[in-house]
């Protein structure tokens, strides 16, 4: 694929993001099976939904655009659930390691976010507007689960600082 203009550049990411939304489904199973926490556990089967509708959502943006929908290898998203993968593998206190699957989440929203931004942002730029509204739309669900593992972190952080406290004050 050449890049010679901002639309071919949109194109590009928007293959980026298609296989990123793959990857996530794939991963978010074995998150939620992996939580201890039943919020973060139904935080994860709910994305999976609301990633599953995003996808269709690309999939809309490619007919749009009057392209087949088909995904470049986000290396990123990869990266990213690679250590999710590891953190799922570790031994530990629930509460510490769920500490943990909601900084790994977050990353990846943190991610989807930068990307689904500068996907709108080009796409208004284009006067593809149909294309931002949609983008967008996505955008604010990606912002909303942000908002959620944030809401969820604020328990299993203080819970998860008061696992090992004892046992050191027990060792002194």
């Amino acid at each position: 694929m050449s890049m010679d203009n901002l639309q071919d550049l949109l194109v590009e990411e928007l293959r980026d993001i298609y296989n990123a939304e793959q990857q996530i489904t794939k991963a978010l199973p074995r998150m939620a099976k992996a939580a201890s926490n039943e919020d973060l556990k139904a935080a994860f089967e709910e994305h999976l939904e609301q990633t599953q509708g995003q996808i269709r959502r690309l999939e809309e943006i490619f007919e749009k655009l009057e392209m087949k929908a088909r995904g470049k290898k986000c290396k990123a998203m990869e990266g990213l659930i690679e250590e999710g993968k590891e953190i799922m593998q570790e031994e530990g206190e629930e509460v510490v390691l769920d500490a943990a699957l909601i900084a790994a989440a977050q990353k990846v929203e943190h991610y989807e976010i930068a990307s689904y931004g500068t996907c709108r942002t080009w796409a208004n730029i284009l006067g593809l507007h149909d294309i931002a509204d949609l983008l967008q739309e996505t955008l604010d669900e990606e912002a909303d689960t942000d908002k959620r593992l944030t809401e969820i972190a604020e328990s299993a952080n203080y819970e998860a600082a008061m696992v090992g406290g004892e046992e050191d004050e027990e060792e002194e």
